[in-house]
């Protein structure tokens, strides 16, 4: 094969993942915006599944394009002055790329499985890093809020520092998101990925 018919091929396949991460990063905008209050201000949702699906697919730099382009988009509307998605992208990605490194390495069900409960761990620390020494003294600097009102927003007396609150709070919720956006994946990776692989 030519140099120049290799060139050709190269550039169709980047076109072609262009093509892809920019429909998974807009399913994924659409999702970010379908949100399940859980608890205070923590809301669910699902917009790192189809950032997964796409390191599963293509690679842990698809997948993170896939998170960062949900973000700059979601930006345009956001309501925490940029905060919130920032967190998202620490957040999101470490779990999409442990996730997805660990499975390039070893595409079985089982390599699936185990980069997944490796990337639960990591969004879990992820979020209580990134919440305690960014967002929440962010928020604290942004809008004036004390940490009397943001502990008072979550209602729960045994929380009473922030240090109980990233710990007892955000560990659980980032837990809670790393299991449903894993479990959803394990459903529907095989029956997805044959049109992501075309």
């Amino acid at each position: 094969m030519s140099s120049q018919n290799v060139s050709r091929l190269s550039s169709e396949r980047n076109v072609f993942m262009l093509t892809r991460c920019a429909v998974l990063a807009a399913m994924a905008t659409i999702l970010y915006y379908i949100e399940i209050p859980v608890i205070a201000f923590y809301k669910l949702d699902i917009s790192a599944l189809p950032a997964l699906l796409a390191g599963f697919a293509m690679g842990p730099v698809a997948g993170l394009v896939v998170i960062v382009v949900k973000n700059l988009l979601h930006m345009l509307g956001t309501s925490t002055a940029c905060i919130g998605e920032l967190a998202d992208i620490l957040m999101s990605g470490s779990f999409v790329l442990i996730a997805s490194i660990y499975y390039k390495r070893n595409k079985t069900r089982k390599g699936a499985l185990i980069g997944m409960l490796f990337a639960i761990l990591g969004i879990m620390i992820a979020g209580v890093l990134v919440n305690y020494f960014i967002l929440i003294p962010a928020y604290q600097t942004l809008f004036h809020m004390n940490v009397e009102a943001i502990l008072g927003m979550v209602g729960i007396d045994a929380v009473d520092s922030l240090l109980k609150l990233v710990l007892l709070v955000t560990a659980p919720f980032n837990l809670l998101k790393g299991f449903v956006v894993s479990f959803i994946t394990l459903l529907i990776y095989k029956r997805v990925s044959v049109f992501l692989h075309q």
